[in-house]
């Protein structure tokens, strides 16, 4: 073979090497920019799915804005008719601005009518006792929230209510909510609470009260800012041994006086029996277990069988005996005790969310 023949095949190959070369760099090219591609795909199926739950909830807060706006829109409204209301009853009857008040006011009832409804178990109870300590009240007025319960108008009104009790002696709430208004003398209590419950904007009412009038004295303890109220009557004593009583009240929580004042003696020592004889006693031997247990179940509910906080050594009974003193009746409030609460079930909103 010749020598310019073995330089043709060389070259034949070289160049048979260098296609086969670009072929598989473009197969390569061609994979890598599919794998590009289903890269770019995940990314934006990713980027796709958090744009729609970013959009669901931009669009949940505009709803939940649209109905805080709404809501807002309202109030204004409610409040530019009231102003043109006002302005109209001025103009109308400016020879009879009794009209005038008495329009406004009707107003205001319609307000609060539309809060009626509304759970009120959070407030206040508060007390007021003469400077002479022969008077005292004390009082639960109830409101929808705590933050209101803070507020000095709310407060105010509160100390105006107990006050009113202490002073005007009302027989009920129907007669107390009937009368003038100490702190208003132009409006009844019902009207002075209507009014507050259109202004504040919460469903307020006043629950109960208890008012004293003694020969002897009266002293009255608030625990906690208003969540428990207690009021005593005592004679005999001072005001150091009133007070530690009625912290004692506070604390230990007495339902009566004493034993006399206990109302469902019969029915709990029928319960102590049953227990006994559920325990396999026989009924003569329950007959005296319940003898027993009964002294536990007084020194539980009646105040002048506890045992003293202070000493509980010694009962309520023997250290009011032993300062010469006589316990003649207590009450004790405790805020919202009783009454329906509204509560929020936060995994069942947090499960309308998931479920969007």
């Amino acid at each position: 073979m010749s020598k310019k023949t073995k330089v043709a095949i060389l070259i034949l190959v070289i160049a048979l090497i260098i296609v086969l070369a670009i072929g598989t760099i473009s197969i390569i090219n061609s994979f890598k920019s599919d794998d590009t591609g289903a890269e770019a795909l995940n990314e934006t199926q990713i980027n796709g799915i958090v744009n729609n739950i970013e959009t669901n909830n931009i669009k949940n807060t505009e709803q939940e804005n649209n109905v805080v706006n709404e809501e807002v829109n309202n109030t204004e409204k409610v409040d530019n008719v009231e102003q043109g209301n006002s302005q109209t009853s001025n103009n109308a009857n400016n020879s009879n601005e009794e009209k005038a008040i008495e329009l406004l006011r009707e107003r205001g009832i319609a307000k609060a009518a539309k809060k009626a409804d509304r759970i009120a178990s959070e407030g206040l109870v508060a007390a007021y006792v003469s400077e002479d300590k022969k008077v005292g009240a004390v009082v639960e007025v109830n409101a929808e929230t705590d933050f209101v319960a803070k507020n000095e108008e709310f407060k105010q009104f509160v100390a105006d209510v107990v006050k009113q009790v202490a002073e005007k002696n009302p027989a009920d709430l129907e007669d107390l909510l009937a009368q003038t208004s100490i702190a208003e003398p132009d409006k009844t209590v019902q009207e002075v609470l209507t009014n507050k419950i259109a202004t504040i904007g919460e469903n307020m009412s006043i629950r109960r009260f208890e008012r004293f009038e003694t020969e002897g004295m009266v002293e009255s303890y608030i625990h906690g800012e208003g969540k428990i109220g207690v009021l005593l009557d005592i004679t005999g004593g001072d005001e150091t041994l009133a007070k530690d009583v009625c912290m004692q009240i506070a604390a230990a929580k007495p339902e009566y006086l004493d034993r006399e004042a206990v109302e469902r003696l019969e029915k709990e020592m029928e319960i102590l029996k049953a227990q006994a004889m559920n325990e396999g006693k026989p009924e003569a031997i329950a007959e005296k277990i319940v003898q027993g247990r009964i002294g536990k179940f007084y020194s539980e509910i009646c105040l002048v069988d506890q045992e003293f906080v202070k000493d509980p050594d010694t009962t309520v009974g023997k250290l009011v005996a032993s300062k010469g003193a006589k316990l003649n009746g207590f009450a004790r409030f405790e805020k919202g005790e009783g009454l329906a609460k509204k509560e929020e079930n936060f995994a069942e909103e947090v499960a309308k969310q998931i479920n969007g």
